[in-house]
């Protein structure tokens, strides 16, 4: 049977780059621990999956859309160019290109939207049909959850697959239900606050009880508890903001078919691919 996995490439190039013990530098003086990890933990995904199916998505730099709901969408974020090299993630991408050429592996740099879209438009366009894997730690891609779509967080022996139950388990509410409850609770990561005073627990009780972010909203006057009612009421327009920004859809134009994303895992290690590629000379 087919499968299809979808990595969240910037998402895995970070964990990597800045989740390894110390930085790694080749003959030629170039820090290369990032690509080593990166090129090492997808090869050990590629074997937990099994797919016959990959696509690797980058973020590019590029005007996004989300900021013009909202000028502090991921405000937060670090400007990469005025770093050292040593410690801009994106300094190893070439190389990181290089690994995926080698494996044959298809992949790309969005260039109007975020790799959120393009995955999403993925899950949804093949979900039905085939079973999707998801690779990243991005919480939004928890939404596009169902049974035949699951989010893998890699780390090593202790990685995770997130399946619908997963997703109950830890929140109390469904997966697609995930976009609401994210709304009220807000994100930090991605510069996005919630409705105050509203943590999981009071945002997964709102979820059960009205269903939705909308019915939440609709309804808030009947909210018991009065500082939740009021602060619902209050941040109405800031949480229908947040739905917009992390509700994801069909609508990205997706740079391959999936018959382009075939993909037969030749016997490798990432040794033999950065020899290969000559980013270990």
């Amino acid at each position: 049977m087919d499968k299809l996995l979808l990595v969240d490439g910037s998402n895995l190039l970070f964990q990597m780059f800045f989740g390894m013990p110390a930085r790694i530098f080749n003959k030629k003086g170039k820090a290369i621990h990032g690509i080593i990890g990166f090129t090492g933990a997808l090869l050990k995904i590629i074997r937990m999956t099994k797919p016959t199916h990959i696509a690797v998505f980058f973020d590019g730099a590029h005007a996004n859309d989300r900021v013009a709901l909202n000028p502090d969408y991921k405000a937060n974020r670090p400007d990469y160019s005025q770093v050292p090299e040593t410690e801009n993630p994106f300094s190893q991408l070439a190389e990181i290109y290089s690994v995926l050429d080698c494996l044959n592996v298809r992949y790309a740099e969005t260039t109007v939207c975020e790799t959120d879209d393009w995955i999403a438009g993925y899950a949804l366009t093949y979900g039905k049909d085939i079973p999707i894997v998801i690779s990243s730690f991005d919480s939004d891609y928890f939404q596009l959850i169902n049974d035949n779509v699951s989010v893998l967080r890699y780390r090593g022996d202790k990685t995770i697959i997130c399946t619908p139950q997963y997703i109950s388990d830890k929140f109390g509410i469904e997966p697609s239900q995930y976009a609401d409850f994210k709304s009220l609770v807000g994100d930090t990561s991605d510069n996005i606050r919630g409705a105050d005073k509203v943590g999981p627990k009071t945002a997964a009780q709102l979820i059960q009880k009205y269903g939705s972010l909308e019915s939440v909203i609709a309804n808030a006057q009947t909210i018991e508890k009065p500082s939740i009612r009021q602060s619902i009421i209050e941040n109405a327009d800031r949480l229908k903001t947040n739905y917009k920004l992390i509700k994801l859809t069909n609508d990205a134009v997706l740079p391959f078919e999936l018959s382009e994303l075939k993909y037969v895992l030749k016997s490798t290690s990432t040794n033999d691919i950065l020899q290969k590629t000559g980013i270990l000379p």
